[in-house]
């Protein structure tokens, strides 16, 4: 992950990130979209500490990166490594991931989704479980 966040942390931005997600989050699919999300509102949280913040913004880096492994324009395979990072990134940090910052990624993932099956991102939430 250390390789990933000091490639990648240069390439974000929140304005980038709104961009992506606005540009292709309905192609990314909702299971990105979320786990950009809740990594998102982690980094935003005063109590994650400057570690895990790093971590966040290499993983939301690649995602916002138009250069990755693979190029998201790939049908069906382009965001497939990005899904790869942003977990990777999550699970790292999953100890800053509290109810709060969960609401606040499905408030949002509401707001640009609109209505939303959430057993689409159960499995997500599994793997932070309840900080």
């Amino acid at each position: 992950m250390k390789n990933i966040t000091d490639k990648y942390k240069k390439q974000y931005s929140e304005p980038k990130l709104w961009k992506k997600i606005k540009g292709y989050g309905r192609q990314a699919g909702i299971k990105v979209v979320y786990t950009a999300l809740l990594l998102f509102y982690a980094y935003k949280r005063k109590d994650t500490p400057q570690w895990a913040k790093n971590i966040v913004i290499g993983a939301l880096g690649y995602f916002v990166s138009p250069i990755d492994l693979i190029p998201d324009l790939t049908p069906l395979l382009g965001y497939t490594d990005d899904i790869g990072v942003l977990t990777l990134g999550l699970v790292t940090i999953a100890a800053y991931v509290n109810r709060e910052v969960k609401m606040q990624a499905k408030d949002k993932l509401g707001a640009w989704f609109g209505e939303y099956d959430e057993a689409e991102i159960i499995d997500i939430d599994d793997k932070v479980g309840d900080a």
